[in-house]
């Protein structure tokens, strides 16, 4: 399957905004609701994906694989689990420091282009190629 990369970019900026009112609001109910989207994002079903699709129109002019942002999905679902557990258990460096990360990692992608997830997922693979 493959995927927009203006998508995965705009859902970064949206994921950026979200992990950032969290980490300034310190709502762990935000960090669930993203954490629902990474979730979905795990699923392909990305909420944000959808909104950029009513959004723009014009066709991509270049599409990537899916495997490696699902597998960022599944980090940035990760990191959020930690900090939601952080904010339940009233442990703040701990919610503090997952969110902090995810937010770093959204923004990279966001800004740059650069899909932190994804590199991890592609290392992985090299290093054990029977989970390709």
């Amino acid at each position: 399957m493959q995927v927009d990369s203006r998508a995965l970019r705009f859902a970064a900026a949206v994921t950026t905004v979200v992990l950032a009112l969290v980490l300034v609001t310190g709502s762990a109910w935000l960090l669930a609701a993203q954490a629902v989207v990474f979730a979905l994002g795990v699923l392909g079903t990305s909420p944000y994906g959808m909104i950029f699709k009513g959004m723009v129109k014009s066709p991509p002019k270049e599409l990537e694989d899916a495997a490696p942002p699902r597998f960022a999905q599944g980090v940035g679902l990760a990191f959020a689990l930690v900090g939601l557990v952080g904010y339940v258990a009233q442990i703040t460096p701990l919610a503090l420091g997952a969110v902090a990360a995810a937010l770093f990692a959204a923004f990279l992608n966001a800004a740059f282009g650069f899909c932190l997830g994804c590199e991890m997922f592609l290392i992985i693979r090299r290093l054990l190629p029977a989970a390709r």
